[in-house]
């Protein structure tokens, strides 16, 4: 796929299908604009091509109500590559591109550089000077152009839009099953792995401590999860919090993981986790062989979640 900062850097081979938007978290309403994009592009032989924005417009606009993102830029563009988007448009977002009205915008760069034949519009998105850029200005505009414009209807869970704000509500309150269901895949962070005070080995349970390069992090508890190590997803269980039973009151959230049925030195290395499925809070606990036996029943909980019909296979995990 083609990376390209700042739109005067691109050059055109041949004209393009496009969508612009965000795209934090690339969730089933984002999945399907991505879609519409990539088939419609084969269809008229165009380049499937995605306009996004970084930093986040709100950072710029309101950076006190910014959200924190589900992904990390490089989390993102290796998504829309895996989805088939062949060129991503990564336009800098300052107060100055704030002020650039929306049709300006639409010839200079999506008519004349980007030579667009179809561009798709999530459902309620805007774009350009105080957000002017509706649905309707781009049909407005594309007759005038010369190209095909449309909007992609909303994907709907349980009643509700499914959108980046309501996943993030979701990971907060611990709901990791929810999430899943709206990203269509589950929600995961990654990071690198760096030394903690090593009580996890002395329990019999040595972990992994991550540093997550992600921002949302789901609500302190145990978590099945799954990891990649050594190019595989393997079984583990990640507990997210303070370790109460060590730790005082005003210690810092950690995100440590056990590799179940593994053994290895993952120091040093940048691993990905998945979160699968929330089995308790964390809690402090009267001593350490408290601890270490409710440490066992996690993890025959976990075995038993792996153990599910159609588990194993659906997640592809060792």
């Amino acid at each position: 796929m083609r990376l390209f900062h700042g739109t005067e850097t691109a050059e055109i081979a041949r004209p393009t299908v496009l969508t612009l938007g965000v795209f934090d978290g690339l969730h089933l309403g984002h999945q399907l604009i991505v879609r519409t994009v990539v088939e419609r592009a084969r269809a008229v032989e165009a380049v499937p091509t995605v306009i996004t924005f970084d930093p986040h417009p709100r950072a710029v606009l309101h950076p006190a109500s910014a959200p924190p993102l589900l992904q990390t830029f490089d989390q993102k563009i290796e998504a829309l590559g895996v989805m088939g988007v062949e060129q991503t448009i990564v336009v800098r977002f300052t107060p100055e591109f704030a002020q650039v009205r929306a049709a300006e915008f639409l010839r200079d760069v999506v008519g004349e550089r980007l030579q667009a034949r179809e561009v798709y519009l999530g459902c309620g998105f805007s774009f350009g000077w105080k957000r002017e850029g509706n649905i309707e200005l781009l049909r407005r505009e594309s007759e005038r152009l010369g190209f095909r414009a449309d909007e992609v209807p909303e994907v709907r869970l349980r009643g509700g839009r499914i959108s980046s704000s309501r996943i993030r509500e979701s990971l907060a309150a611990g709901h990791v099953n929810l999430a899943r269901r709206m990203l269509g895949r589950p929600y995961g962070v990654e990071g690198r792995v760096v030394r903690g005070q090593q009580r996890g080995r002395t329990l019999g349970f040595p972990t992994a401590n991550l540093q997550p390069q992600n921002r949302v992090i789901p609500r302190a508890g145990v978590y099945v999860t799954a990891v990649l190590v050594e190019s595989a997803w393997r079984k583990s269980v990640t507990n997210i919090g303070v370790r109460p039973t060590f730790e005082g009151a005003d210690a810092q959230p950690s995100v440590e993981t056990y590799v179940l049925d593994w053994q290895g030195d993952l120091y040093g290395d940048v691993v990905r986790v998945r979160f699968l499925h929330r089995l308790r809070d964390e809690r402090k606990f009267a001593g350490v062989d408290e601890l270490k036996k409710q440490l066992g029943r996690d993890v025959e909980r976990t075995r038993r979640y792996f153990a599910m019909p159609g588990v194993r296979r659906s997640l592809a995990v060792t």
